[in-house]
């Protein structure tokens, strides 16, 4: 990868489309994880008002630690940036604390995960309105368009997508080049929605390079029917059985999350019934 070309495209990239659109800047949800600071810095790279909004919810330590790192480093490098912190405990608290809860625990506390997500976007809209900004998603290739790792009006609800085409290996090595902090390289991966500090990996049952093989291998070799990827005979030519797994999870997140990832479906009126 061609390190400099790609920053300067993409900060290009996002600048005209902030002019085009009449934006003031950009609103950037800071986790303390990857995506998110390689976003972050390619928003402040652009010179335009760039706020950082660090948003815990029953955090823990070491993520807050990462995140409010991150935030300082980027507010001592560019003037144009600025940080703020909201803690939404309090609000995701007195939200859920009068939902009817599900007795199926697994489903509750995911729904729970995706609805903190939500509460996120909400802020990150609200303070990029009042902005006139626009709010940068921090979805990496395989998460966006892999195996649908994200909420659905949550992390997936933003304004522009700036890593959207990079995996997320190239996103390791462009957040290192653009001066990302180490404790952030170094750290597993993970969500931030969870209060026990899950990895993604954790959640997932692989790790981004082997989705990402997953991922180029199916272009090359898989089946698919109704939008659908099958299990075909040719992927049992491969002999590692760990391979195999990894392509059966692939297979299973990308069908399952394809309704996050296609638009969402109009019922089309035939003509005759609208006269």
């Amino acid at each position: 990868m061609l390190y400099q070309e790609v920053v300067d495209h993409l900060v290009t990239w996002l600048k005209s489309y902030a002019e085009e659109n009449r934006q003031q800047g950009f609103v950037v949800g800071v986790s303390g994880g990857v995506d998110s600071a390689l976003t972050s810095t390619l928003c402040a790279m652009t010179g335009l008002p760039t706020l950082l909004l660090e948003l815990p919810i029953h955090q823990p330590k070491q993520q807050v630690s990462r995140a409010q790192e991150h935030m300082s480093q980027l507010q001592s490098r560019f003037g144009n940036v600025s940080g703020k912190r909201v803690d939404l405990t309090q609000a995701f608290d007195d939200l859920v604390s009068d939902w009817e809860k599900s007795d199926n625990q697994h489903i509750m506390h995911l729904t729970l995960a995706n609805t903190r997500s939500r509460l996120r976007m909400t802020t990150l809209y609200y303070h990029a309105g009042t902005r006139s900004s626009l709010v940068a998603g921090t979805g990496n290739k395989i998460e966006d368009f892999g195996v649908g790792f994200y909420t659905k009006y949550g992390d997936g609800g933003v304004d522009i997508s700036p890593i959207a085409d990079l995996t997320k290996t190239e996103v390791f090595h462009l957040a290192k080049f653009v001066g990302v902090p180490e404790s952030i390289l170094i750290a597993p991966p993970t969500d931030g929605l969870w209060e026990d500090d899950r990895s993604d990996e954790d959640q997932m049952g692989a790790t981004y390079p082997e989705l990402e093989w997953a991922m180029e291998w199916l272009s090359d070799h898989g089946v698919r029917q109704n939008n659908k990827w099958i299990w075909d005979s040719a992927y049992e030519t491969l002999t590692n059985p760990r391979q195999q797994e990894v392509l059966r999870i692939y297979m299973r997140m990308n069908n399952a999350n394809q309704h996050k990832m296609n638009p969402i479906p109009v019922c089309i009126i035939p003509v005759e019934f609208k006269f």
